[in-house]
């Protein structure tokens, strides 16, 4: 049994990866908000990531960073505030996470970390730039502590599409646009959150033991191909 720190599993993807691991993990959530399911396994602790001081913890085998934004404008309506506030979400909650726990970590069991990018990092789309910027910041985070942190942690993100979360809810409001969303997409699909766990189990697990500094693009082809 493993020792693993969600900052985020209250929600969305979050919640589904404190789902598939709980039963055969100790999971610690940090959140704003509890969880709505409770488990023997399962603790949590009320933070808010940027402005709170992290709890102690004494044993540690992973770490998954899943906070993020998607704040889509016009360049032109975008203010500075709105790209410091979506970098320190998605960089900076995930820097001070991994400072804060980096040490008792590197003593745990076949330690790792696991952070989100997007695929809006990759295949331009207009209104992204804020989100795409600090997406960015976060693959390049994982590529630099990659290598840094070898060979005693692994650290690799997981880069989706649009998932149905409550995070992306005004992108899937209608039929209109969840039809148009999958049309977008080569394999005629957006992403469950539970795919995206299973993707983050196995990444955590020993099976991913050879894997390090990669971002995985779970993406229903709409990066990769053009039909």
């Amino acid at each position: 049994m493993k020792t693993i720190v969600i900052v985020g599993g209250s929600k969305g993807i979050g919640k589904a990866i404190v789902g598939n691991l709980v039963d055969a993990h100790k999971v610690i959530n940090l959140s704003r908000s509890a969880p709505e399911n409770t488990h023997a396994n399962l603790t949590h602790y009320n933070v808010d990531i940027l402005k709170d001081d992290l709890p102690e913890i004494t044993a540690l085998d992973a770490i998954v960073y899943c906070p993020g934004s998607i704040n889509l404008k016009p360049i032109a309506r975008l203010s500075l505030e709105d790209f410091r506030e979506d970098f320190e979400i998605n960089v900076i909650g995930a820097v001070k996470t991994i400072q804060k726990y980096l040490e008792v970590l590197k003593k745990g069991q076949h330690p790792s970390v696991l952070l989100f990018s997007t695929v809006a990092s990759k295949l331009g789309m207009p209104y992204h730039a804020s989100i795409a910027t600090a997406k960015s910041g976060v693959e390049g985070l994982v590529k630099s502590l990659g290598a840094e942190l070898a060979p005693n942690v692994r650290i690799n993100a997981i880069a989706p599409t649009v998932t149905d979360t409550q995070l992306a809810s005004k992108l899937l409001r209608n039929e209109k646009m969840i039809e148009n969303i999958k049309e977008r997409h080569p394999l005629k699909k957006f992403l469950d959150p539970k795919e995206v766990a299973e993707m983050a189990e196995f990444l955590l697990s020993e099976k991913a033991s050879s894997i390090s500094g990669q971002i995985f693009e779970m993406d229903y082809g709409i990066v990769t191909f053009k039909i």
